[in-house]
This record gives structure tokens, sequence and C-alpha cells, in this order.
């Protein structure tokens, strides 16, 4: 019997996450943890644990790895790394060690695993931070990922649920790569829409955290799995409601096309499905929801802040050269509701 060749790459990136509503059935049934110094913990889906060490340090963690979503192996491993490096940033902390996370079909060619961990290495020194070592299994398909830990100061954590009504939301990357990157599996992506994707998808939010720390944030996440939408939604925590302008939306120009080619990703659909009840479109495009669905990887920080520094903030973060925008409000009125005005 001839054996089927290993594909690699058929759909990966924060596409592959669970969905919204099955990992909140999961979680809900997971005993809380009672620690004074776990100040970050699951209970409120945040971007890492944070767990006090000392009245001046508290150590970040997190881990994330997933399947490529790019056939360059090189480039998925920048990708992979920026990704997982990139929930450290959304907490307002320092990258200090990496461990790998390898999945790899023993018969694939272990240049391109080799690749992969180049990749993901050059990511980790530029932010700062040192490659410790990892863990690899045999697996049937490549999923790649990092283990990080980082550190920041116990009282200037960045939780993703403390917004606050009248603040400004600030995205500071485009949207639009997961359809970018489901057109360019079928072979309808642009060179300059792939391009643009992968420039996103291997800058580290480094920059962006860094641009933002002068200012008084008050919440900030980044944008993966669940869409702008869905993260969104966690950050209100059904404390407050929001309202979004959807040509302020900073994207790559060519996803709102392939969206109207309907060249969707199966994630998008379960984000869509999660939030029902919980987004009212006045006016968007059908494209437009796509957008605001679709599932990110290595996506931007979407923080809250106050509105009277919310033009510098922007400035800032344009200095940086990505599309990026002022997307919105949050409110006060109709609490966990989001509204996408023009």
């Amino acid at each position: 019997m001839n054996e089927q060749p290993i594909v690699f790459c058929k759909g990966g990136g924060c596409t592959a996450k669970l969905g919204p509503g099955a990992l909140a059935h999961v979680l809900d049934k997971l005993p809380p943890f009672s620690d004074p110094n776990l100040l970050v913990g699951f209970d409120h889906s945040d971007d890492a644990a944070v767990y006090k060490l000392t009245d001046d340090i508290a150590m970040v963690q997190t881990l994330d790895f997933f399947p490529p979503m790019v056939e360059d192996p090189y480039l998925f491993g920048q990708i992979a790394a920026a990704n997982a490096l990139s929930d450290i940033y959304a907490m307002g902390g320092t990258v200090k060690t990496a461990l790998n996370i390898v999945c790899f079909p023993e018969q694939m060619d272990l240049n391109i695993l080799g690749r992969i961990l180049q990749g993901g290495a050059e990511k980790v020194r530029e932010a700062g931070g040192v490659l410790a070592g990892g863990h690899s299994i045999a697996d049937s398909d490549v999923k790649y990922g990092l283990s990080v830990t980082g550190i920041l100061h116990p009282d200037k954590v960045l939780q993703n649920n403390a917004c606050q009504p009248g603040d400004a939301l600030l995205l500071t990357k485009p949207l639009g790569v997961g359809i970018v990157c489901t057109a360019s599996r079928v072979g309808e992506a642009s060179a300059e829409a792939l391009d643009a994707a992968i420039q996103s998808m291997t800058t580290l939010n480094k920059y962006a955290s860094e641009a933002l720390a002068p200012f008084g944030v008050h919440a900030c996440t980044d944008v993966t799995g669940f869409g702008l939408l869905g993260h969104l939604n966690e950050m209100l925590g059904g404390r407050c409601g929001a309202l979004l302008h959807w040509e302020a939306l900073p994207r790559i120009p060519q996803a709102l096309d392939y969206a109207d080619e309907f060249l969707l990703t199966a994630a998008a659909q379960r984000n869509r499905n999660h939030l029902e009840g919980k987004v009212v479109f006045e006016g968007a495009p059908f494209a437009v929801e796509e957008l605001l669905f679709d599932p990110q990887t290595s996506g931007g920080l979407l923080v809250s802040l106050p509105a009277e520094q919310a033009n510098e903030a922007l400035a800032a973060i344009q200095a940086l050269g990505l599309p990026c925008g002022l997307i919105g409000q949050v409110t006060a009125e109709e609490p966990g509701m989001i509204r996408v005005v023009r």
C-alpha cells in the first residue's frame, strides 16, 4: 500500500484553535485555584498567566503552537514564534526564556524542521529572550510553537478585562490574515496580499508594546483565533459595551475582495456562532462582518486606553509602519453588546 504524502501546509495558524464555545465549556468544569500570588489565571480567558514572585517581580507564562499556515518552513517558524511571544507583550511583560514545542513526522525531511526552528530562534533572539530548550514528539502533521516566560512588575499587569467606559479602542495591526492565507492555499491570493499578511504575522508585538508603555492603558489583549470581535467580547467582560467603526478598521485591502468570493475559514464561522446575539451590524457589508470574525495569526494588540491619549498613542504606533487605527469606543450602554457602525 502506498503511503499518502504529507502535506506541509493544509490550514493552520490560529484557525486551528478550538472554538471559543467549546473551550469555555471545558474550562468551566475545571476547579478554581486559590493562591494569593496567582494574579492572573484562566478565569477570564486572559492571554497569559501571571504569578507574583516578589513585591517587584511577577512571572508571566504562556504557550502556543499550531500547524503551518504558509508553505515556507522558515517563515512558519518565525510566525509561530511571534504569535507565542505576543502573549507576553499583551500582558505588558518582557520576554526572558522560551522552550520549543515540536510535533514532526518521522518520515519528513529533517532539514524542514531545521528551518522551522531557525525561524523561531531568530524571533526569540529579536525579542531579547533566550531559547533554552524544548520538547518534540513524532506526529502525523507538523506543529510548532513556544512556551514562553517573561517578567513584569506586579502592579503593571495589563489584563484583558479592565477597559472603562469612554476608553478609545486602538488596534495595532491590520485584519484579514486568515482570509488571505485561505485564499493563498487555493491559489487565489495575490503576491502583494500574501506579502502584507506575512509582514504582519512576522512582526513582533514587542514594538507596539514599547510604544504604548508611556500611556495609561487600561486593558490589552492580542487578536488571534477568536477574531477581533471574539477578543473584544472577552475584553468587555459583560460589564461594558462597545461601538466599532468599520470604515476605520486597519486591514489588508484584498481581504475584503477574498471574503466577497467566500474564501472563508470554518473558524470564523465558529466565532460568528459563538457571538450570536452579542453583535449588531448596522450597514456593514458581508465582507466586513467576515473580517471581524476572521481568526488572526500573530495579530495585533487591541488596546483600551483613555480617549484623551488616543491620538498620541496612535501616532506612536503609526511610526512603526504597519496599518493600525483607532477603531471605536468602550461604552457604558448595553453591557456585553458590540455595535458595528460606519
